[in-house]
């Protein structure tokens, strides 16, 4: 952003490393909260996930007042944020219009018809396990 009081600040880690340490920590996923598949849960695997309804999406909702690349949500460092794509419709966060957005843990978002909760758990830390070969 070039708005004068924003500065970007660069991770220590690469963007790949970055998407790695926080899928290590945290599970992020999409919960449908409306619509025929309402309950369906997206996991967020990916840098960059196109929601819409066009062939190009990677998430695809047949609703015809989501534009075919409708939003992105695009991991960010810490977590994913929400950009709108242009969409024709808008796209909502927690009932109001947003172009861009980072993303909390229960925010709702509705696109078209449809309503989407971002739900982030912290995963199990698991203790380390080892197999010890007996002679």
């Amino acid at each position: 952003m070039r708005d004068g009081y924003t500065r970007k600040v660069e991770s220590p880690l690469g963007p790949d490393e970055a998407l790695a340490a926080f899928q290590k920590r945290w599970q992020a996923t999409l919960v449908l909260l409306s619509g025929d598949d309402a309950g369906t849960e997206y996991p967020l695997e990916s840098r960059t996930i196109i929601l819409g309804r066009g062939e190009s999406a990677d998430l695809r909702f047949d609703d015809v007042a989501i534009s075919s690349e409708h939003a992105a949500l695009e991991f960010c460092g810490t977590g994913y944020r929400l950009r709108d794509l242009g969409s024709m419709n808008g796209t909502f966060l927690n009932g109001g219009d947003v172009k861009a957005a980072e993303l909390k843990n229960g925010d709702r978002v509705k696109l078209g018809a449809r309503a989407l909760q971002y739900v982030l758990e912290e995963r199990a830390n698991r203790p380390r396990t080892y197999e010890v070969p007996v002679s």
